[in-house]
């Protein structure tokens, strides 16, 4: 556990808004992902919480389906991902940046869709 932080304390700071170079057109979109991921998970976490709640309201079934939803779709984006930009050796140094782009704007898709789900259950 110790040489993640060591490496993220030698990370050097990186001006996101005035990235210049690919690496750190790279690292910012890489980034850019995870906040994404971060904000999904924890929406997905309301979600499935209202699921729950609804199954015990109801006939049940809820959670599960949401469960295997989620799960499928992380596949889907994934592989969509994958097949818009293939594989690293054939992009170049931009691949990383085409890759968290795609996943990115999958990602806050899919928040968007838990959003609903959690306001309106299902």
């Amino acid at each position: 556990m110790i040489l993640p932080i060591l490496l993220l304390a030698s990370e050097p700071a990186i001006d996101c808004a005035n990235a210049m170079t690919q690496t750190d057109m790279n690292v910012c979109s890489y980034r850019e992902f995870q906040s994404a991921d971060r904000v999904m998970n924890e929406v997905w976490g309301r979600a499935a919480a209202a699921a729950k709640t609804a199954d015990k309201q109801g006939p049940g079934g809820n959670f599960n389906r949401l469960l295997d939803a989620q799960r499928k779709w992380l596949a889907y984006r994934d592989a969509q991902c994958f097949a818009e930009n293939g594989p690293r050796e054939d992009s170049g140094t931009i691949w990383p940046l085409q890759q968290n782009g795609c996943l990115r704007e999958l990602t806050e898709a899919r928040t968007k869709q838990l959003r609903g789900y959690v306001e309106t259950g299902n």
